[in-house]
């Protein structure tokens, strides 16, 4: 009889395709996927199990238990002091991890990989864990939060180093120890920041392995990694197979999925702002960003007005031919489980500069073009899918309601993030209901949900902190 815990073997299998079409790889059925080939520039740590780094699962799991147990006797302080050494280390190593993951991945850019990491400084850490108290005419009842153990952590190819090390945060605040199954193609770089945070760690308070990695990642540590027994959570950040696996693995879990934030642009405010705004949040990291701008709805009234603020401000508008050029390369087809054909983003694209997508439009571009965009309709492949790629698809709508109902079609319910460019409040409120998502950002770049720039709200209700039991990429 199966374990309770037995993952799906078809459904382990859709989790390996996924991850190598990301590597620009076709799994083979009957064999784990290989490990990626680093750069001669990184250099990969030493296989000895210290450090955090482990090649077999179990190990790792029960290393990571001892250093749960360890972490507990060094009481709150002991979890400040793991906070301060993860932040301060990625500030001081920002650009040569930075570097190293930008010449792994080979995605994305360079500045923008440095900058995340110069912002883990700003995560939350025990600031976030309040006790919640009651007293009454019967007593006094006090709630404190307490940790799971050891979490068991999948993190994605688009931001290796910067998501361990935002989850170190938050986890290790929590109490907790954690073991990490990284994706293939950033698995060496986040060796090397792994092993640089255990080692100041073990130096101050004699904790080896708090945060512990697998330093060869399969569908196989995968699932041991899923099934093991010490294991107490899931943290999952990935695509929809990923996600899907860890849900149905038996554990409680924190899935980060996948997005398709829409934009709508009325032309209250200032369009040009408005332009400058979206170049910000979609360009960055060339959209690998999954809060990142995905699609535009703008009032016909202000639309060409708008697309010529996109161009003013520095983003390369693709002809129709040229849209379609490129459409053909971007997509593939594919099936889902109904077999209905449904467009596919082709990754080898995920995360390209402009100018090499503008290559495949036919169309020349400079190489520092942050962004290209091109008028659509909205059922494009590029407004319906979540395409991770410097390009935006511009669609004309009627009115505010129309653009509305065309934000929540494209954003497909994932409740993950919307922006709006609206002086009207009423729209503001009107729009924030509809999408009902995790992040709503009004009159910003989508990065101000993440660190930094303007208004930023959450239309998700706020339970308690002890409540609360999802996360969004």
């Amino acid at each position: 009889m199966s374990s309770p815990l037995q993952l799906d073997e078809k459904l382990l299998r859709s989790v390996v395709d996924e991850v190598m079409r990301g590597l620009g790889r076709t799994s083979v059925a009957a064999s784990s996927p290989a490990p990626v080939a680093a750069p001669a520039v990184v250099t990969a740590p030493r296989r000895d199990s210290r450090y955090g780094i482990f090649t077999d699962v179990g190990a790792a799991c029960t290393a990571a238990h001892q250093a749960f147990q360890q972490l507990q006797q060094k009481g709150l302080a002991g979890r400040v002091r793991v906070i301060e050494i993860v932040k301060a280390l990625c500030e001081k190593n920002a650009v040569e991890w930075g570097r190293i993951e930008f010449e792994e991945t080979k995605i994305g850019r360079l500045a923008h990989k440095v900058e995340k990491l110069q912002i883990v400084k700003l995560v939350p850490g025990l600031e976030w864990l309040r006790p919640y108290a009651m007293s009454g005419d019967h007593g006094i009842t006090l709630e404190e939060h307490t940790p799971f153990g050891v979490i068991g952590a999948v993190t994605p190819v688009t931001h290796s180093i910067p998501t361990i090390s935002g989850n170190i945060v938050s986890m290790v605040a929590a109490g907790n120890a954690v073991v990490v199954n990284p994706h293939p193609g950033g698995a060496r770089c986040a060796a090397v920041a792994v092993r640089t945070f255990n080692e100041a760690i073990h130096a101050e308070l004699g904790i080896e392995h708090l945060i512990c990695l697998i330093a060869d990642p399969t569908l196989e540590t995968f699932a041991a990694l899923c099934q093991h027994p010490l294991i107490r959570v899931l943290c999952v950040t990935g695509g929809p197979a990923v996600v899907g696996a860890a849900m149905k693995s038996g554990k409680r879990a924190i899935c980060a999925g996948p997005g398709n934030p829409p934009v709508v642009v009325d032309g209250t405010g200032s369009l040009a702002k408005a332009a400058a705004d979206i170049i910000k949040g979609a360009a960055y990291d060339n959209n690998l960003l999954c809060v990142g701008e995905k699609q535009v709805f703008v009032l016909e009234a202000v639309a060409e007005r708008f697309m010529n603020e996109l161009a003013v401000a520095g983003a390369a508008k693709l002809t129709s031919a040229e849209l379609a050029r490129l459409t053909a390369v971007a997509f593939t087809t594919s099936k889902d489980a109904g077999g209905c054909s449904h467009a596919a983003v082709n990754r080898k694209l995920v995360g390209a500069d402009a100018a090499v997508l503008a290559r495949h439009a036919g169309a020349t571009v400079s190489a520092d073009c942050p962004l290209l965009f091109a008028e659509t309709d909205a059922e494009h492949a590029f407004v319906m899918e979540e395409q991770m790629m410097p390009m935006i698809p511009v669609v004309r709508v009627k009115n505010f309601d129309e653009a509305v109902a065309c934000a929540v079609k494209s954003e497909h319910g994932y409740k993950h993030s919307a922006i709006l460019h609206s002086l009207n409040v009423d729209r503001m409120t009107q729009m924030a209901r509809a999408v009902d998502t995790t992040l709503f950002v009004k009159n910003g770049p989508s990065t101000a949900g993440s660190a930094s720039g303007a208004r930023v709200t959450s239309t998700t209700p706020s339970p308690p902190p002890r409540a609360r039991a999802s996360a969004r990429r």
